[in-house]
Order: C-alpha cells, then sequence, then structure tokens
C-alpha cells in the first residue's frame, strides 16, 4: 500500500467513531451491527456485551465485513472505509489490556465502567484483509481497492 493512501486510511479512521460490522450467523445470514470503535494503526477494536450475537457469531467464523462512514448530505463528498477482514475475541489479558487502552484513549467513557460491567465485556480485534476507500469528491462511486 502507498503511503497516501495508508494516510487516508488513517485519517478516516480517526474522523469516524462508528462502524457498521457484518458477521454471520449460525444461520448462514449476515447480521450487522453498529458499534463504537478505536484504531493501533489499521488494526481495530471494540467491545460489546458478552452475550451480544456478534460474539458467537466471531467465536464460529472470524470473517467480517464493515463500513465507517457517517451520513452525508451530499453524496458526492461521500468518504469511508468498507473492509473484509478477520475478527477475534480476545481472551489473553495482554491483549485485553491493550484493547481497553486504546478505546480509552479514543473514548475516555471506558475509564468510567465498573469492574462488573468490564467482566460483561468482551473486547474483540479486527485485522484488515482487504479495504476500499471510498472517495465521491474523486467521481461517482469511486474506489481505491487496497490488499492489507
Amino acid at each position: 500500500m502507498d503511503q497516501p493512501t495508508h494516510k487516508r486510511i488513517l485519517d478516516l479512521l480517526k474522523r469516524h467513531n462508528i462502524m457498521t460490522i457484518a458477521t454471520v450467523r449460525k444461520d448462514g445470514y449476515p447480521q450487522a451491527t453498529t458499534v463504537t470503535y478505536a484504531n493501533e494503526g489499521l488494526v481495530i477494536y471494540f467491545g460489546c456485551d458478552r452475550t451480544a450475537q456478534k460474539v458467537r457469531n466471531i467465536r464460529r467464523s472470524s470473517k467480517v465485513s464493515l463500513t465507517i462512514d457517517r451520513d452525508y448530505r451530499d453524496w458526492s463528498k461521500i468518504k469511508g472505509l468498507s473492509m473484509a477482514a478477520e475478527a477475534q475475541v480476545l481472551t489473553d489479558r495482554d491483549e485485553i489490556r491493550q484493547a481497553v487502552e486504546v478505546l480509552g484513549k479514543k473514548f475516555p467513557q471506558w475509564a468510567e465502567l465498573s469492574p462488573e460491567d468490564m467482566k460483561a465485556t468482551r473486547f474483540v480485534k479486527v485485522v484488515p484483509k482487504l479495504i476500499s476507500v471510498l472517495d465521491y469528491a474523486r467521481g461517482f462511486g469511486h474506489t481505491d481497492l487496497v490488499r492489507v
């Protein structure tokens, strides 16, 4: 990946706060869910309730798709990301600590969670494999496809 594209991806990750992640349900249907996220480089982290369907889905199949964008009134200005990625529900204490630290830098509310809240939370690490960088300012439907 060239440096300007890498920078555009990191800028978009920094400017946005929510993503829609699609996991595969047991019955084979995709399930799309909106979550907040934080990233360290291209690695994305999010937390969710330990009983969430997406946790069960990811444990069954690590393949996910996601989008990061926002609502643009003028569609000619749309910028966002779409990714094919591998997700992992974290179990290693050091990796969980890393996820909490990365999320806490972007969302200070993580520090306010009680120990009970933290026990009820699962942290997920998402590693992109293929990134589509959307930039409609460069033309309707313009995307740059990047293999990671």
